[in-house]
């Protein structure tokens, strides 16, 4: 390898890089040893064009340095960041050296512009990391609060369409015993975020308290704290039929399935969505297929018309029975018909304005911005509001200090308590300890957030772009 290296006019030098990459593939593997046969090579030629006669043609020489950058940059990404410094670095030397006997060009103003870049990168650096609660306030105000007639339309469609529903269930079932439908979730209260396409339209049953009884999730044999059951009393003395719900009983207990599947058959099925939609002007219809109960409407403005944007309204079923609220969720409760999911989305939403209104903190604002920066990066989408409320509702109780001026600290420091939450895996209920709210995510799922909002702790400003 010397003597034939020597026969080629190089030195005792190449000889040893040429033993480098005999063995390169034994300690850095195949890429390694690719990306390192590229780079060598790039060097090589460099000192060989040093060693060249001055006569040879500059455009050859303009080929050959472009050829040695491709060659560096054709390299694969994982070892090319690694690499790409030293192998820079010595091409750069290589070059300096074949020029040396090259006339010494006349001084320009470019390399004084290039002395003062790096003073004003740290600058910009350092604006950016001073402007961060500027930045967080104005993503609060720009991507984040809803105008105040978005809401209020959608409000109103929503409740225009919950009056033809509940007028219709009374013409076609007089004796159903119902409430009065209202709306509720997120758009009610003020914490929808991003865009308002989502409400929720509670029909409540009316059932008597003397014959039904609520049994709590942690005395059924589920032993799942928000999977209640309503149970039918005193057959002996009332037999069945003297409620209007006993037609839904299933062993004894009211059955959610059964419930759900006389609304959808009655709402879904029978109502005049044609002749609806031409009443309130815009396209009302069912979303078929899907377990819960669910409409669509196309066109709840004409912007939404002309961008396509929908807006979902989710029937829920809902029993009140000695302070506990239930709701026939299908979705969440699965197979097991005769279960009804205990919300705790009212308790929540109500600890969280107490609180702002005890100190008038910001815990709703930043509640609303995570809520935000989660629905926009892909990543986050799994952490919903529960999930996000929970945090800020035990962040509370270790921090005393939530006023304005400290919105970004409290920002920064519930990404750092989720990011503690996630790696144990477990998020408690703030008013049910025992359920964990992350119970649903895969372990990939977890390692996903985990690593997007790492990046976050040293590099908040990506959770804004």
């Amino acid at each position: 390898m010397y003597y034939s290296s020597k026969r080629r006019g190089e030195d005792g030098i190449a000889a040893v890089i040429d033993f480098l990459l005999s063995n390169a593939r034994l300690v850095l593997g195949v890429g390694g040893a690719v990306v390192l046969g590229i780079a060598t090579l790039a060097v090589k030629r460099l000192i060989e064009r040093a060693g060249r006669p001055p006569d040879e043609k500059p455009d050859k020489k303009m080929t050959d340095s472009w050829e040695e950058l491709g060659l560096v940059s054709a390299s694969p990404k994982l070892l090319h960041k690694g690499i790409e410094g030293v192998v820079m670095k010595q091409i750069a030397a290589a070059t300096k050296k074949a020029e040396l006997s090259q006339p010494i060009p006349l001084p320009s103003p470019e390399p004084q512009r290039c002395d003062t870049e790096p003073l004003q990168r740290r600058k910009r650096m350092d604006l950016c990391v001073m402007t961060f609660v500027e930045r967080l306030q104005q993503y609060y105000r720009t991507r984040v609060c809803l105008s105040a007639e978005e809401v209020s339309v959608a409000q109103q469609r929503a409740l225009d369409i919950g009056t033809e529903i509940q007028a219709f269930l009374h013409s076609k079932h007089p004796d159903m015993p119902l409430g009065d439908m209202t709306l509720a979730g997120s758009l009610l209260d003020d914490l929808q975020v991003v865009k308002a396409d989502h409400t929720c339209l509670i029909v409540p049953l009316q059932l008597e308290s003397s014959l039904w009884t609520p049994i709590a999730g942690e005395d059924t044999f589920l032993g799942h704290p928000q999977y209640c059951m309503v149970r039918r009393e005193n057959l002996e003395y009332f037999p069945r039929g003297r409620s209007y719900w006993d037609r839904h009983l299933l062993g004894g207990y009211l059955s959610s399935r059964l419930v759900s599947e006389q609304l959808g058959k009655t709402v879904m099925e029978s109502l005049n969505w044609p002749s609806l939609t031409g009443t309130l002007e815009c396209e009302v219809r069912p979303v078929l297929g899907s377990p819960e109960l669910k409409l669509e409407i196309h066109g709840l403005t004409q912007s939404s018309y002309d961008s396509g944007e929908r807006f979902y309204i989710t029937v829920l079923p809902t029993v009140r029975l000695a302070e506990m609220t239930l709701t026939a969720q299908r979705e969440i409760t699965g197979s097991f018909d005769y279960v009804w999911y205990q919300s705790l989305y009212t308790s929540e939403t109500a600890r969280l304005a107490a609180l702002d209104k005890a100190d008038s903190g910001v815990r709703r604002k930043c509640l609303k911005t995570l809520k935000a920066v989660c629905h926009n990066c892909p990543s986050l989408r799994k952490l919903n509001g529960s999930h996000l409320c929970n945090v800020i509702l035990h962040t509370s109780e270790k921090e005393a200090d939530w006023s304005e001026s400290a919105f970004a600290d409290r920002f920064l420091q519930a990404i750092t308590e989720l990011i503690g939450y996630l790696e144990m895996g477990i998020l408690p209920s703030y008013f049910k300890p025992n359920v964990n709210l992350f119970q649903g995510f895969t372990e990939d799922d977890i390692d996903e957030m985990g690593f997007m909002l790492y990046c976050a702790v040293t590099e908040p400003e990506i959770l804004l772009i």
